[in-house]
Order: structure tokens, then sequence, then C-alpha cells
């Protein structure tokens, strides 16, 4: 008789498997699983509702059927190869912890990671955390990021994880569903965590991002339940995810400011870099659309990720 679980835990061969009724299963995966389209190195991911079997002789569960994903994280395994690991699926929201110094968020890190969530349907809100830190310059910057972010639809929230502003509000956002943190390190992602539950000890910092550019890094992931059916997804290569095969004709898609306007423009294949009439380039010079973003998104399409596609 087959059951239903949620994957919490996957070390690659081995996969641990949450039933219905709360029982953990350690689980192996019978036959093959793979998303149409994209070869990936992980068949099933943390976050994964599966369908298994439990096997007393050798007192596992026995993973026959994926469960369709509504979205899922990938990263590229190497340069060389066309394949992708598969960080974590059926993410509910994700936080992108943002601090202005020591270190400084970017505003092209924080419109790469939008960029990269639009594209997996991934939610997402934008923390700006240590909060407490800040004096009136740095709260005035924050301010204008917030009024820019908020005018293109995104949620964003003020946080100290230090003296616990807004964390009761962060916990409601987390409220039964599954949840990842995305930032630098040393935004303070694991301190936020710790401040939602304190007996949650995340791995979230052990591998550098500089360690996970153009190699193939084993990276296993794990999902914490800090309050019933709420979960936190802690992988350390989440803060490196990109993007696979997106063309320059779809970056614009996920600038939502930037795709609502280019409807006006002359050309329907307008890049919204060079061509003429373009409705775009008219409301960055009107202040209709924030020349920030209009600036990380021109080079975002002379990426290497983007430009030879």
């Amino acid at each position: 008789m087959l059951k239903k679980g949620l994957v919490i835990k996957s070390t690659g061969s081995f996969y641990w498997v949450k039933s219905d009724n709360g029982t953990i299963i350690q689980s192996k995966a019978r036959g093959k699983f793979r998303l149409k389209g994209i070869k990936t190195t992980n068949p099933i991911a943390v976050g994964d509702f599966v369908y298994y079997q439990y096997d007393k002789n050798d007192d596992l569960g026995i993973i026959t059927q994926l469960e369709a994903r509504k979205n899922y994280i990938i990263r590229k395994s190497t340069n060389l190869s066309k394949q992708a690991h598969i960080l974590a699926s059926n993410i509910d929201v994700a936080f992108i912890v943002v601090t202005l110094s020591i270190p400084e968020t970017t505003s092209m890190f924080i419109d790469r990671f939008l960029v990269s969530a639009e594209a997996y349907n991934i939610p997402v809100v934008l923390l700006f955390n240590k909060v407490d830190f800040y004096q009136d310059a740095d709260v005035a910057r924050m301010q204008k990021l917030i009024r820019m972010y908020e005018s293109v639809g995104y949620h964003c929230l003020d946080v100290s994880a230090k003296t616990s502003h807004h964390i009761e509000q962060l916990k409601l956002l987390m409220k039964n569903k599954t949840a990842v943190f995305v930032g630098h390190s040393g935004v303070g992602k694991s301190s936020l965590v710790k401040a939602i539950n304190s007996e949650i000890k995340l791995k979230i910092n052990r591998i550098s991002e500089s360690h996970l550019t153009g190699k193939h890094t084993t990276t296993y992931a794990e999902m914490y339940e800090w309050e019933d059916d709420s979960y936190i997804v802690d992988t350390p290569g989440i803060k490196a995810f990109g993007l696979i095969d997106l063309s320059k004709q779809q970056l614009s898609h996920y600038f939502p400011e930037i795709f609502k306007t280019s409807i006006h423009c002359k050309f329907q294949n307008c890049t919204h870099s060079h061509e003429p009439q373009c409705a775009v380039k008219q409301s960055v010079l009107d202040g209709l659309i924030y020349e920030s973003r209009y600036i990380n998104y021109l080079m975002m399409l002379e990426d290497e990720d983007t430009k030879h596609r």
C-alpha cells in the first residue's frame, strides 16, 4: 500500500520522508524521476511530495512516485555539463535578507535573485535586517529601496534579529509555509532563523559562494519544522542558484515593470537596449521606471548567462 510523504532531507542516495502521521522513514528511490526537458543530477529533492511503500526486510521506504512540483530551485552543476542540481522544491516563499553595510547587499544582487525567483515562480519578500544599527542616512536609503521594490510589487519588511523588531510579523509571513532564506554571508540569515526558533541550528554558511561557482559541489538540503506545518529549508547552494537557459528575449519578462511597459514598444521583440521608439527607455527618462532597475536589466542582458542565447 502506497503512502504519501514529504521529503525533508536528502543525501543524494537516501531520502528522509515524513509521513502524514509525522513518522520519518529513511527511503530510497525506485525507478527514474526526471523533470521534463531538464537533465538533473538528483531525481528527488527536499520539498518533494512522494509516494512510497515500506520494505520490512530492509527497513526502508521505497519511493515509487513523485508528485508534480509547483516550483523548484536549480543550481548549475558545472560549466561543461548541461545538467542541473535541484536544491529544493515546492517553495512557498523566499526571503532575501538585505543589509546596507557590512556586508552591503547591492541592488544587482537583489535584482538577479528576483529575476531568478520570477522565472521559477517563487514568491519573494525582502527583509531589511540589522535596522537596530541604522543611522538616519541608512534609514533614508532603506526607505528609498523599499519604495522602489514595493512599487514593483514586492513585499518588504524591516527587521532586527537582535531586538526582535518585526519578528512576529515575519513569523506570520512564514506560517504554514515552506520558506527559504537567501543572502550574502554575514547578513544575519542564521540569526533571524534563531530569533524565529532558537532550537533550529542551520548550517547555512558552511559553503562559501566562491566554492559554488563553476564547480560541482554536492549540496545536501534539509527542512526544519519550526512550527506545525511551517518549514525552513536549509541548503547553502540557494544563495548561488542561477537561471538555466534564459534568453535575452525572456529576461525582460521577469522585471514586472519592464514587461508591463513593453507592450507599448514599436517592436515586438524589443530588448529595450538600442531599439528606437522603445516605451521602456522612455519610461525610464520620464521617471516611471527606476533607473537603477533598468541599468541592472541592461547589465544582465550582457551577462554570460544570456548574451549568447
